[in-house]
């Protein structure tokens, strides 16, 4: 009997009929990868992400995506929770309610921004202290983790309390303008607009979020997309794991692709203030030991605010095994 390849011409018939079924059929090869819908905020948080978009890695691995760009995470996870996206970054405190919402599942901490969000003020007041905003109009992108934050940690520790400062609802994107046309005397805002603020003399920083927060940002997916398609997730987390090499390798390479984004949407700044917006992100997927007692006090500090129904079963949320696999 005729063979092909090692087949015998039966079996060579079996498969190829069997192929020409399951194309007729519309059932994709096992070995297909899924398109990912991919999410991400246009503020520093997100441009890791936008550099995984730019730079070739997930078609290196052999992944499709469509993006979805919006101005912060807490929106991304809405998008989530509605089944918009499939993936998509943001905080702690919006991972936490996202799970709860839509039982989005965390596949990866991918980097740490604590070092990227401040509170500022205006500089033609001569504020130094967050205590003394109280009775101004402070812009705040509320419900975003930074908004959180800054509502539940950072002006109760100055012993300001809601009411006692004028929260200004704002997308974090039109902060400086804002600042700049004097309507807000601060903002609670994230890079690369404190560093815009900082360099065009509009404002100056009054606290640290990373003296509060490491700021761990996740890489969360659906639910749905994880049960159907684990092979497209260890190949997306594979791309991701070559991404934190070119922010410690190629910092250069990463800062110029992000850069043009800025540049495109008309923000003016030199590459130096740039450069130093971004260097305050540090790129390192993984799954830190001291994650879940830190979600865990945030979980109950957003319950305490009634933002959170209960604490989350970690073991559960958080989706380990991927990143192992993506390692191996």
């Amino acid at each position: 009997m005729a063979r092909k390849g090692g087949l015998t011409r039966r079996h060579y018939l079996a498969v190829t009929s069997a192929g020409a079924l399951a194309a007729g059929l519309g059932v994709r090869p096992a070995a297909a990868l899924e398109t990912v819908r991919q999410g991400y905020q246009t503020n520093m948080w997100g441009m890791p992400t936008y550099y995984l978009l730019r730079s070739g890695l997930l078609e290196k691995h052999g992944i499709k995506f469509e993006e979805f760009a919006v101005p912060s995470g807490n929106l991304t996870m809405q998008q989530m929770v509605a089944r918009q996206v499939d993936m998509g970054t943001y905080a702690g405190p919006s991972f936490a309610i996202g799970h709860d919402k839509g039982g989005l599942l965390a596949i990866a901490m991918i980097e740490y921004v604590g070092k990227t969000a401040r509170v500022m003020a205006r500089k033609d007041l001569n504020i130094t202290k967050v205590e003394q905003l109280k009775g101004l109009k402070v812009a705040n992108q509320t419900g975003s983790s930074t908004g959180n934050i800054f509502v539940d940690q950072i002006a109760p520790k100055a012993g300001l309390k809601k009411g006692d400062y004028q929260e200004i609802r704002m997308n974090v994107d039109d902060m400086v303008a804002a600042l700049a046309a004097k309507t807000v005397d601060a903002m609670a805002n994230v890079e690369p607009y404190n560093a815009i603020a900082e360099a065009d003399g509009l404002a100056v920083t009054i606290s640290e979020y990373s003296q509060f927060d490491k700021l761990p940002v996740f890489m969360a997916a659906t639910p749905e997309f994880v049960d159907k398609n684990p092979d497209t997730v260890v190949a997306y987390l594979k791309a991701w794991i070559d991404v934190a090499k070119d922010f410690k390798s190629n910092p250069g390479k990463v800062s110029d692709t992000i850069y043009s984004f800025y540049t495109s949407k008309g923000y003016k700044m030199s590459k130096e203030t740039f450069a130093n917006a971004l260097s305050r992100v540090e790129v390192n997927p993984g799954w830190p030991a001291d994650l879940e007692p830190y979600m865990t006090h945030h979980a109950e500090v957003l319950m305490a605010a009634h933002k959170l129904k209960a604490v989350p079963d970690w073991s559960k949320a958080f989706r380990k095994d991927f990143l192992k696999k993506a390692m191996a």
